[in-house]
């Protein structure tokens, strides 16, 4: 296992558990619909991660960058939260992170190492 696959999913896992508490510790619970994508998300998002430490494949990291952009749009297409600045904040700079680093652990993967002249 590369070690660069070890830290973006140890990262993710480090996302999961915020994005889980952040309807607590910043004060969004009473915005149901945006507490439910933040629990919901945190779980998909952890099961996911954990299911790549234990053995890396690609499907892993293309369903966390979906899931990612999904957290980082949600605020727009289903919580309809106007008003609400920060779960919006929140759902959309964590999302955005996860997808991130899904994007360059994908990246990293087909990356061609460079080949050394004889």
């Amino acid at each position: 296992m590369k070690r660069n696959v070890v830290v973006a999913d140890v990262v993710n896992l480090i996302l999961v558990v915020w994005l889980f508490v952040s309807p607590w510790i910043v004060g969004f619970t009473d915005v149901t619909p945006a507490a439910w994508v933040a629990w919901l998300s945190a779980i998909a998002i952890g099961i996911i991660s954990i299911a790549a430490l234990s053995a890396f494949a690609e499907w892993e990291e293309w369903i966390n960058l979906l899931l990612g952009i999904w957290v980082s749009i949600s605020p727009w297409v289903v919580v309809h939260i106007r008003g609400h600045e920060r779960p919006t904040v929140v759902l959309f700079f964590t999302g955005l992170a996860v997808a991130f680093i899904a994007a360059i652990d994908l990246w990293l993967s087909h990356r061609t190492s460079p080949r050394l002249a004889a």
